[in-house]
């Protein structure tokens, strides 16, 4: 009798725990992770996010599979999470975590929205305090070992494009030749949230970009290629370029893309532009610079760049 109490009560648990799991299959359609992640891209990208914020969320759900495996989105519990935020955190740095918490809670919260899961279990999930670090520049003399180290036309126009320019190395790579107007030396590039703005470069550049298309036998519509069978260069393919002239150059040490754009707006605060100007050259969006922006454009906004760069 007592045995089969036991074993008719074993068979109802067991039922019992398969109806849930249908249940919760049902109302999400087993909505794993990679599932999510490819709707939620799906959606970004309608929406205009740029391609490299959605290549690195992609990084990030890759990063939770990995840990999580590929389960059900509404089976990752916050004592989970926390533990996996917390054993992460012994090695990133304060940004590299927030950025994770980012997309996690971006992610969750568009699967609530888009009624995957009941609710959203991190809705108050916070991202880590991290201090104010100042950004690291380029001296103009270091500027100068670098521009010592180009061996090749490519190489030159690649630094002092960027450098004169103030592009983000995801801007840089998008451009066309087409997109380039020789007249007054601008270029109207596509940078985050697809936003378009345009951008100057100096007669240095100028220079180099003619001398390197000038060379150039291919039919690409890219400003930068590839030697080989030439087609559009990466952005790991840019950093690659960058840092090998940086390890050539006289002070031998690895600098980011970004460090150019740095080096950019130092130089222009240390030749007396003003800060909404730098501002507005960057394509920062703030809100205490907007109406400033609409007033810098076009024919002012070039010729702040030719007075103070």
């Amino acid at each position: 009798m007592d045995i089969l109490f036991w074993r008719q009560t074993i068979v109802r648990k067991y039922y019992q725990n398969y109806t849930l799991e249908a249940n919760r299959c049902y109302f999400n359609n087993c909505f794993s992770i990679s599932t999510a992640w490819q709707s939620y891209y799906n959606d970004k990208l309608i929406e205009g996010y740029s391609l490299i914020t959605l290549k690195a969320y992609q990084v990030q759900s890759n990063l939770l599979i990995k840990h999580f495996g590929d389960i059900a989105i509404d089976q990752i519990t916050n004592d989970g999470l926390k533990q996996y935020l917390a054993k992460v955190g012994e090695t990133l740095k304060p940004a590299s975590l927030a950025h994770r918490v980012r997309f996690i809670k971006s992610l969750f919260r568009w699967a609530h929205e888009e009624g995957k899961i009941h609710r959203n279990p991190f809705s108050k999930l916070k991202e880590p305090k991290s201090g104010i670090r100042v950004p690291k520049f380029l001296t103009e003399k270091e500027i100068e070992h670098l521009r010592e180290a180009c061996q090749t036309a490519k190489e030159h126009a690649i630094i002092e494009f960027m450098y004169s320019s103030g592009c983000r190395i995801g801007e840089i790579v998008l451009i066309n030749r087409k997109d380039i107007n020789w007249s007054n030396n601008s270029v109207v590039v596509r940078g985050k949230g697809d936003k378009e703005s345009e951008v100057y470069f100096n007669i240095r550049s100028e220079i180099w970009l003619n001398r390197y298309l000038n060379e150039r036998q291919d039919e690409d519509a890219a400003l930068f290629v590839t030697e080989r069978a030439p087609h559009r260069l990466s952005i790991a393919q840019t950093r690659y370029i960058i840092k090998n002239v940086s390890l050539r150059s006289e002070f031998n040490k690895e600098i980011s893309p970004h460090q150019l754009r740095h080096s950019y707006a130092t130089h222009l605060i240390d030749n007396g532009a003003p800060l909404e100007v730098i501002q507005s050259l960057l394509g920062h969006e703030k809100s205490k610079t907007t109406r400033i922006d609409a007033v810098l454009s076009g024919k002012q906004r070039h010729e702040h760049y030719s007075k103070y760069f």
